[in-house]
């Protein structure tokens, strides 16, 4: 077996995983509150490689494969200031509460808020944003200025609507991505109120994506997935010439 040529086309496949990755971080750029997905490579042990003079195994070269990891960077992006009263971003820490499509809970850094035809505050998607206690913010039907005060209640005029649920985690990386910048939790995983959260009105965090980081990195992999297709080449090449040679 010619292990050379394995490991080229197991580095193709590696690849293309970090092309998707750097292709979704792109196209999500502009999303406010997406987080940089990151691909990680390691070696995976796959057996070993016989040498001249080797006489049982394990003395013979160990054949390592490329493996790919996923991580998320939760490093906060830029606020920016929108002159929206319904925006609004967390300083530091934090993550606001959304009830999901399947009514379980969900979580976002985007703080840009509408309000549904019921008066029902919801996010981009439709989906409930939640207060204290789960329960859905309802807005008032008359006119009346919205307040998001810095520990995230929400004023129409002088009458308290609710307040913001804000909650954190003891590891970020037990969130797993549902779509642009909304996230779930692993099952069992402790959700903790942010007791003093700095919530910001008229403000968004855009993404930690730098477009111009990853056009970069596109660039890396089209050299290194050209470099690996040329050694296949070359290794199907010899293979052929030696069974040419061999009749």
């Amino acid at each position: 077996m010619n292990v050379g040529l394995y490991q080229s086309a197991a580095a193709l496949s590696s690849l293309e995983r970090w092309q998707n990755v750097v292709s979704q971080n792109i196209s999500s750029s502009q999303v406010s509150g997406f987080k940089k997905r990151m691909v990680q490579f390691d070696v995976k042990p796959m057996g070993e490689v016989a040498v001249a003079n080797q006489s049982r195994i394990g003395e013979g070269q160990v054949a390592v494969f490329p493996r790919v990891n996923y991580s998320i960077d939760f490093q906060q992006g830029e606020v920016v200031p929108t002159g929206r009263d319904l925006d609004a971003t967390i300083q530091g820490d934090g993550f606001f509460v959304l009830r999901g499509a399947d009514g379980t809970p969900a979580y976002t850094r985007n703080g840009e808020f509408h309000i549904r035809a019921d008066r029902t505050l919801v996010n981009v998607d439709g989906s409930e944003v939640l207060g204290i206690g789960d329960v859905p913010i309802q807005l008032q039907a008359e006119e009346g200025t919205i307040k998001i005060n810095e520990d995230g209640s929400i004023f129409q005029g002088e009458t308290q609507l609710g307040r913001l649920q804000v909650v954190s985690f003891n590891n970020n990386n037990q969130l797993i991505p549902a779509h642009g910048g909304v996230f779930k939790a692993l099952p069992g995983t402790a959700v903790i109120p942010v007791a003093e959260p700095e919530v910001v009105q008229s403000h968004l965090e855009s993404s930690n994506v730098s477009a111009l980081r990853e056009m970069a990195d596109l660039v890396a992999i089209a050299r290194a997935y050209e470099a690996n297709q040329k050694i296949i080449q070359s290794r199907d090449g010899t293979m052929e010439k030696t069974l040419d040679a061999l009749g």
